[in-house]
């Protein structure tokens, strides 16, 4: 039986690296990668305000620069400095994320009386575990399945774990995998957590907060994941 569920878990949708999200040519000014647009975006003045410039709603050169750095560490594309819709969506959660604070369940809408669960809320790209009413790790911001890998919501549980996994779909690494619904599960990857579109329904996350989960989590724990990810 083991042999079995450990051969369904490869194959039912385990997630994987996934390319960027590529602006339509109408969202982005069609130019090469490696220049940088002096075209203003649609929420340049939102853009400079999280990026803590002149709030002036007009591209400068100071802003490209600025722009384009961000796109190239989230790995959002075409990285041109161009304040287009995918540019400020990430940074629109970033802050809905950090507004969250230290309070991730305050709508209660995880379940509370189940001793030890790892929650997953879609819609902020957040999770944490929670005891009883007591907050023990997070929020930790997290990527999830993209449109038509969505993550499945709903109450589930850590049923297999596997620290060094390797995805025989995609050919790349899980470390520190917990799997919770069919190929779902935790695991660690080596992007960025706001790098669009997102996985193949995994809930990525960084190294350091995989090896949290992987510490504080067993078999048999409780995942309750809700909400609906951004764009899916």
């Amino acid at each position: 039986m083991g042999d079995i569920r450990r051969r369904a878990a490869v194959v039912l949708g385990v997630t994987g690296l996934v390319a960027p999200l590529t602006l339509a040519a109408t969202t982005a000014p069609a130019q090469a990668a490696t220049s940088c647009t002096t075209q203003t975006g649609p929420y340049q003045k939102q853009v400079e305000k999280f990026l803590g410039l002149k709030v002036d709603g007009k591209q400068s050169s100071t802003d490209c620069k600025a722009v384009r750095a961000f796109q190239n560490k989230h790995g959002i594309t075409p990285a041109v400095g161009y304040a287009g819709p995918v540019t400020w969506g990430v940074m629109d959660l970033m802050n809905k994320q950090k507004a969250v604070g230290k309070n991730p369940n305050k709508d209660g809408k995880c379940p509370v009386n189940k001793g030890r669960i790892a929650c997953v809320d879609l819609t902020l790209q957040l999770s944490w575990i929670q005891d009883g009413k007591k907050l023990v790790y997070g929020p930790v911001p997290v990527r999830t399945g993209r449109d038509g890998y969505e993550t499945r919501t709903g109450l589930k549980k850590i049923y297999w774990r596997d620290i060094d996994h390797v995805s025989t779909i995609y050919d790349v690494p899980m470390p520190y995998s917990q799997f919770f619904d069919g190929g779902q599960a935790f695991h660690s990857v080596g992007l960025s957590m706001w790098n669009p579109p997102g996985s193949h329904g995994c809930v990525n996350m960084t190294t350091k907060d995989a090896k949290s989960y992987w510490s504080l989590l067993k078999k048999g724990d409780d995942v309750y994941v809700y909400g609906r990810k951004p764009g899916t």
